[in-house]
C-alpha cells in the first residue's frame, strides 16, 4: 500500500467488512436502526430546533392561512368537464356502445 493513497487504505477495509460472508443479521438490523435514529435526531436539530437560524413561514403555521387558501380553491368554477374515475374497469360504470346503435 502506498503512504500516498489512504483513501485506497479505507476503501478496501470498507469494502472487506461491507462483504463479508459471516455478516450477521443483528449487525445489519443494528445498524439499519441506528441509521434511522441518527437520521431523525439530525432532522429533529435541523428542521425543528433551527440550529442554522430561520423561521417556519407563516403560510405553513398560520391555520387561517390554510382554511382561506382552501376557501379560494374551492369557489373556484369548474371549467372542465364532469370528474372522471381513474379506473371505470374496477367500477364498471362505463358504457359500451355496439356499432347497432350508431
Amino acid at each position: 500500500m502506498s503512504p500516498h493513497k489512504p483513501w485506497m487504505c479505507t476503501l478496501l477495509l470498507a469494502f472487506n467488512y461491507v462483504y463479508r460472508p459471516n455478516m450477521s443479521g443483528k449487525y445489519i438490523i443494528g445498524s439499519l436502526l441506528g441509521t434511522c435514529v441518527v437520521a431523525y435526531v439530525v432532522d429533529h436539530f435541523i428542521a425543528d430546533k433551527k440550529i442554522f437560524g430561520g423561521t417556519t413561514p407563516g403560510t405553513v403555521s398560520n391555520k387561517e392561512w390554510w382554511e382561506a387558501t382552501d376557501k379560494k380553491f374551492q369557489a373556484w368554477p369548474r371549467t372542465a368537464g364532469p370528474p372522471v374515475v381513474m379506473n371505470p374497469i374496477s367500477r364498471q360504470n362505463f358504457i359500451v356502445k355496439s356499432s347497432i346503435d350508431s
